[in-house]
């Protein structure tokens, strides 16, 4: 019990730095990444500011500046607040007056409501609140512009509470199932590292090689060390073997199917197969299959509720990750 909470604790503190790194890789493959909040201040802090929380302080300690006259807010409300230049009110012309052979002097009042000039797809009733799409323009994307009325101030990237908690609980459930063995230390320091990968490609659908490839080094290595410590439930030659089978059978699915498999997913399966070969092949095999029967669930529920067709992509990572610590469950020998 008090092992599951001190792992409990230690994934908690850990998520709260998770949201930070994942707002910055979560950028398409030809940007670089992101060194700025969404209002454009330098992201700073410890490790070139990759390190802390995910809130700007400027952005979080002073409101908007808010035109009276032409209810403009932003730089250019605060631009002119600076300089002392009184709001001009511009004449707007309705459309639909316009081709009536009338026009509209003055902007629009609450008893002469107009139609937008273009309406955005959040604007149309009952669509996808721009903060919970997944992609360039999800949560960790330039949506964030737009979550004022729904976080705090300065805040950006993905919810930070949601991500350490959840983290957290998957620290303190896999510390409950291996029990104090010397691969619990191994899980609990790429538990956020799987978090944030998880994260990034739900975002952008892209796995970045900075992660991947060092989590399987770091994979190898750490399971290696605990190899040489009594009390392992394990094996580093399953673990390396494990690696490899599962690294070729996506390379071998990437072959097949390019649009259906992305190479990050090729790098990110050697360290899930290390993970899962650490137990042996059973685990092995039933932690792979996990992650594709996930998958593909998620990908049905969609096509049933219509929110995805069969040719629509979808980001296969994070069921990966689902399908690793699951094997590890599994695999997991339990207290001593």
């Amino acid at each position: 019990m008090m092992l599951s909470l001190f792992a409990a604790g230690y994934g908690v503190v850990a998520g709260l730095l998770v949201s930070r790194p994942a707002y910055r890789l979560a950028v398409p493959a030809d940007e670089p990444w992101r060194t700025a909040c969404p209002a454009g201040h330098p992201l700073t802090g410890p490790a070139r500011g990759w390190l802390g929380p995910a809130r700007c302080a400027p952005c979080g300690g002073r409101a908007p500046a808010t035109s009276a006259a032409s209810g403009e807010s932003g730089p250019a409300a605060s631009a002119a607040a600076a300089s002392g230049e009184a709001a001009v009110s511009v004449p707007v012309t309705d459309p639909a007056a316009d081709r009536a052979g009338q026009t509209t002097d003055g902007p629009a009042t609450a008893s002469e409501p107009r139609a937008p000039a273009s309406t955005a797809p959040e604007d149309l009733p009952g669509a996808e609140d721009p903060d919970q799409r997944s992609g360039p323009e999800g949560p960790t994307g330039p949506a964030t512009a737009h979550a004022g009325a729904h976080r705090p101030r300065g805040r950006y990237g993905p919810r930070t509470v949601a991500v350490s908690l959840v983290t957290g609980a998957g620290c303190a459930v896999i510390a409950a199932a291996v029990g104090p063995r010397p691969e619990l230390a191994v899980w609990l320091l790429l538990t956020p590292v799987a978090v944030l990968l998880a994260l990034v490609d739900r975002a952008v659908h892209r796995l970045p090689d900075v992660l991947t490839l060092p989590l399987a080094g770091a994979a190898a290595v750490l399971l290696g060390l605990a190899d040489l410590l009594p009390g392992n439930a394990g094996s580093w030659p399953g673990a390396l073997l494990g690696g490899a089978a599962l690294g070729a059978v996506y390379v071998l699915l990437f072959v097949i199917n390019p649009n259906g498999m992305g190479f990050g997913d090729v790098k990110l399966a050697l360290a899930v197969g290390l993970a899962l070969g650490w137990y042996g092949w059973p685990v092995l095999i039933a932690g792979a299959f996990a992650g594709f029967v996930a998958g593909a669930g998620y990908g049905l529920g969609l096509m049933l509720l219509r929110r995805a067709g069969r040719k629509t992509a979808m980001p296969f990572g994070p069921f990966m990750i689902f399908g690793a610590f699951l094997g590890v469950l599994l695999g997991g020998p339990g207290p001593l």
